[in-house]
């Protein structure tokens, strides 16, 4: 991965749900050079979320999706850039903080958490002990590794479509393993997808169980109707959600709670100088999209005095 001066930003903000996206808007307005990074187009709980008719200012019921993309654009409209790309780890211990991603190594003098608590804690049988042997949560990292071979991709989430989609650029075959209750994805999206003649769809299905020897040779999924049914795979690509907050990309770099939550204290600070924590990621006792928004717009500020070295807050509007 390569590293410039060109990647040094003021704050680098790790995950573009409410939290995120929030501390995207403050951190921009505050003039600071701001980097918005998400995995997925629209990241977060916030994204699947049919409804969101309590938030300031939402006089009419909109999807979780588009309040997502508007808080997103409003901080691009600011000035702060965005980047799609997974986040493999970060190194955290000097003033430059390094944020590793599949586009490069990125620079930031201080750095943002918000990657909410969707993470998985369980595993499925055969999952862990395959990890990089055929088993991949990065169609990007991975999927050129696939030329001309049969893969699977589990989730029903967009950004589980759209590497789905991705992968049909390398692979003979993909099957689209999507759990109930239904793809959480755009009519374009969607039509995208069914328009793919290499993609076999297997709805309301459940991955069960991974399955080889050293490398993923075939997974079993849960038919609708009941029953197993097994498929023949070279890899598989899992893009399933749980509700543990998502910290794996820190390997160890900060103090977590025993539930696996980041600590951090009034001003949304962390043990590390310069390293602020929002939102459900640091498992607040209200999971809301406005009090994420809080939570992000706190570590902005936070953020702006760090960087800027001030010892108390400037007032703002």
């Amino acid at each position: 991965m390569s590293e410039n001066a060109e990647t040094m930003h003021d704050v680098v903000i790790i995950g573009a749900g409410p939290a995120g996206g929030t501390a995207a808007i403050y951190a921009a307005r505050a003039r600071l050079k701001t980097l918005l990074i998400d995995k997925a187009k629209l990241g977060g709980s916030l994204a699947v979320a049919p409804k969101i008719a309590n938030f300031p200012s939402v006089t009419t019921p909109v999807s979780g999706a588009e309040l997502a993309r508007t808080i997103k654009q409003q901080a691009l409209d600011f000035g702060a850039e965005y980047l799609q790309a997974p986040v493999l780890g970060v190194d955290l211990s000097q003033d430059t903080k390094r944020v590793f991603t599949g586009e490069g190594v990125l620079l930031g003098k201080a750095v943002i958490i918000a990657t909410g608590a969707m993470g998985r804690g369980d595993r499925v049988p055969g999952e862990e002990q395959r990890v990089g042997r055929g088993v991949s949560y990065c169609a990007t990292c991975d999927g050129a590794f696939y030329d001309g071979q049969v893969v699977a991709v589990v989730g029903n989430s967009e950004e589980a479509v759209d590497d789905a989609l991705l992968l049909t650029k390398f692979a003979a075959k993909v099957h689209l393993v999507a759990p109930p209750p239904k793809l959480w994805v755009s009519d374009e999206v969607r039509q995208a997808l069914a328009a793919d003649p290499k993609i076999e769809m297997l709805a309301d299905t459940k991955l069960v169980e991974i399955r080889g020897d050293a490398q993923v040779r075939e997974i079993v999924v849960g038919a609708p109707e009941g029953g197993t049914r097994t498929l023949a795979v070279d890899g598989v690509f899992i893009y399933l959600a749980g509700n543990k907050p998502v910290t794996d990309f820190l390997g160890g770099t900060l103090e977590l709670t025993e539930n696996g939550c980041i600590r951090v204290d009034r001003a949304m600070a962390t043990a590390i100088p310069g390293v602020f924590a929002a939102g459900d990621v640091r498992c607040t006792e209200f999971r809301q999209a406005i009090t994420a928004a809080a939570d992000g717009a706190i570590a902005a500020i936070s953020a702006d005095r760090y960087v800027n070295r001030r010892e108390s807050f400037r007032p703002s509007r």
